[in-house]
């Protein structure tokens, strides 16, 4: 047993640390009290398996370890006792009425009900009427000072507007949160730039605040929502407004007199009819917030009530959280179709009867690949059930099997790309299907144009994908190349473009004829030619001529370039098709040429290879990229016994974690790197 709990034990810290540190959690807030509850049950029934640093005695972190001041909260921000039930909402509230000595039914306790916002937590200090500072939850007792960062965000007063409390201390809890819209619009952003995508608000809204550059911080909108109130000392001040120590629901309307921003949804329910009415209303109209919400918060409202009820090791007696169940949808499997992508990967989509979920109507849901359709065991006509992850991206996440018909058709992964014919292939150890047709298949000849045109790439401005694909479509380009011949006048004749941007595309196009020539090798698309590995080549050999003609042994000779990359630069030049398009690149003055210059910041990394896996919060993969160059490290493109540290972030690739494990290499937390270089 004493096994079974450890095992349980270390599960669960690797999970808070996903949470809290990476905000980057991989299984649902629901899955992660499950297995908190399992543990305490064990501890409880093993009391000879205590420990103190067991995960039920203390709170989860979210400290960043490097680039912020560590400050020790007032007192200890402790997390609540989470419930999916709402018969254990009932027994809450029986349990609260019993340890106060309410036994009938003609008394009550007031329950004030606040919802349960999905950000990330802050305490702000002010003092003489002026925010002083603003910590971070962190590990509970000490957290992270945010201030610079805070003091962007709009709806936190920097003074608070009553004349009345020039020598008072006072601290207000909070959500720091950032609105859908604005989510929506950040998201596109770094679709646009080519960077991990958030999965969610709360992750969006915990790693803008961690940024160092409060700029930054500054252009991203976050809110911030007040939901508790601590008056630190002052007799003067509180003698004459005694009142304002008697209940939660008075201290938090004199925080929104001051200035503070507090919800209007807030509500003190007198019964558990009321607390039930409140749960049951905001189950269905949360989805009609402009930020997001996960569940209500119940806190007892009289802080005499409060303070005799007490704590437990880890949460207020005097409160709970009613977590929302993740809101699902039974529909119709219709089919299932194939989208192509600019690398040429083949992702399997779910076309579904219509149905109504987290207050959109939901048509498609993504089946990912292959592997994914063979788990669900999928049959055209099946019922499913639809949930969406984060409450954003669709998802199939079950089948109703006993709804089955006798004659459904399963549902088979296609083998012939759906655009062009080709016969797919599976790299090993990948799990997408991949038409090979590079050159011939509209979809990927599309998506290598919005590639070369891209902002990393040759940044030319005022060809989106609409613009491309619509000049495709009517025959003007063919491949990258073409874009070199337009001419206004072709251009003005298209729909939606008039003469000026016409004017802008071509002066845009002629632009990138200045591009540097590792810049131009990325923007080629050649497959596993990254931006690192394009700089590396363009050091190496210095011209696309050079670079056509060399052999797999010079090419793996190169820094950090191995077998696969090798094979992938020879196949790409062994093709007519593409040594072409070169000729036809430089005829236009195209910079086929050029050697790399490369800053230098520190030699911190020197000697170090490192290779990165996953996504990541504060920069993007190839920022990191950048970053391990500028400190004098080499990037690695996969696993070996030369690899001196694997950067993991979230949803790293399980085969690289298996291979590091194996060979031993150390694996490396996102802060940890940070800490390091000092950036």
């Amino acid at each position: 047993m004493k096994q079974e709990i450890e095992h349980l034990r270390n599960v669960i810290r690797q999970h808070e640390y996903r949470y809290y540190v990476e905000n980057a959690p991989i299984i649902s807030d629901q899955e992660f009290d499950a297995l908190m509850h399992q543990l305490i049950k064990l501890e409880a029934e093993n009391p000879d398996c205590f420990d103190p640093n067991s995960p039920t005695q203390r709170v989860g972190s979210d400290l960043a370890q490097s680039g912020f001041e560590q400050v020790e909260h007032r007192y200890p921000m402790l997390s609540l006792g989470n419930t999916y039930s709402e018969g254990e909402i009932r027994d809450w509230y029986n349990r609260v009425c019993k340890d106060l000595g309410v036994v009938n039914d003609s008394q009550f306790i007031e329950v004030v009900c606040e919802l349960k916002f999905d950000g990330t937590s802050i305490s702000l200090w002010y003092e003489n009427g002026e925010l002083v500072r603003a910590v971070t939850r962190g590990d509970g007792v000490r957290g992270d000072d945010v201030t610079r960062n805070v003091r962007t965000i709009k709806n936190i007063p920097l003074k608070l507007t009553q004349n009345n409390i020039s020598q008072l201390n006072v601290e207000f809890r909070g959500e720091i949160l950032l609105p859908w819209k604005e989510f929506e619009r950040l998201n596109a952003e770094r679709e646009r730039n080519e960077e991990p995508l958030f999965a969610n608000p709360r992750n969006a809204a915990s790693g803008t605040l961690k940024l160092q550059n409060s700029r930054t911080v500054a252009k991203r909108n976050l809110i911030a929502q007040i939901y508790n109130v601590q008056i630190i000392d002052n007799s003067s001040f509180l003698t004459p407004h005694s009142s304002l120590l008697e209940t939660h629901s008075s201290l938090l309307q004199w925080a929104k007199q001051l200035g503070l921003p507090v919800s209007d949804t807030t509500r003190v329910c007198k019964s558990i009819d009321e607390i039930m009415e409140f749960i049951d209303y905001w189950d269905v109209e949360r989805k009609n917030l402009p930020v997001a919400t996960d569940g209500i918060v119940l806190k007892v409202n009289s802080l005499n009530q409060q303070k005799n009820l007490g704590f437990t090791a880890k949460s207020p007696r005097w409160a709970i959280a009613y977590k929302f169940q993740a809101e699902r949808a039974l529909t119709r499997l219709n089919s299932v179709s194939y989208q192509v992508g600019r690398t040429g990967a083949i992702t399997p989509v779910a076309n579904l009867e219509p149905v109504q979920l987290s207050g959109t109507v939901v048509k498609r849901a993504s089946l990912h690949n292959a592997d994914i359709i063979a788990s669900l065991d999928l049959h055209i006509g099946d019922m499913v059930y639809v949930e969406k992850g984060g409450e954003i991206i669709p998802k199939i996440t079950e089948v109703d099997n006993s709804q089955r018909q006798a004659d459904a058709e399963r549902v088979i992964f296609i083998d012939k790309c759906p655009e062009c014919g080709t016969t797919l292939v599976r790299i090993e150890g990948e799990a997408a299907h991949y038409c090979p047709n590079e050159t011939g298949c509209p979809p990927q000849q599309k998506g290598r144009i919005e590639h070369f045109v891209s902002r990393k790439a040759m940044n030319i401005d005022g060809l989106g994908s609409e613009t491309i694909a619509m000049l495709y479509d009517r025959g003007l380009i063919h491949d990258v190349a073409d874009l070199y011949t337009l001419t206004i006048g072709k251009l003005a004749r298209m729909e939606r473009l008039g003469e000026k941007s016409a004017q802008n595309i071509v002066d845009a196009v002629k632009k990138s004829t200045e591009v540097p020539f590792e810049r131009v090798l990325f923007a080629l698309g050649i497959r596993y030619v990254g931006e690192t590995v394009a700089k590396k080549l363009a050091a190496a050999f210095g011209s696309i001529q050079a670079l056509s003609v060399a052999k797999r042994e010079e090419l793996i000779a190169v820094d950090e370039i191995g077998e696969r990359i090798a094979d992938s630069l020879i196949e790409y030049f062994d093709d007519m098709r593409n040594m072409q398009l070169i000729e036809r690149l430089t005829s236009f003055g195209v910079k086929m040429e050029g050697k790399v210059a490369r800053a230098e910041l520190s030699n911190k990394l020197e000697g170090l290879t490192i290779v990165i896996s996953g996504t990541f919060e504060h920069h993007s993969r190839d920022e990191y990229k950048a970053i391990i160059e500028a400190h004098g490290g080499k990037n690695g493109s996969g696993v070996t016994s030369k690899t001196s540290l694997l950067l993991a972030g979230a949803n790293m690739g399980p085969a690289k974690l298996e291979k590091a494990e194996k060979l031993g290499v150390k694996i490396i937390s996102e802060t940890e790197f940070l800490e390091i270089v000092n950036v």
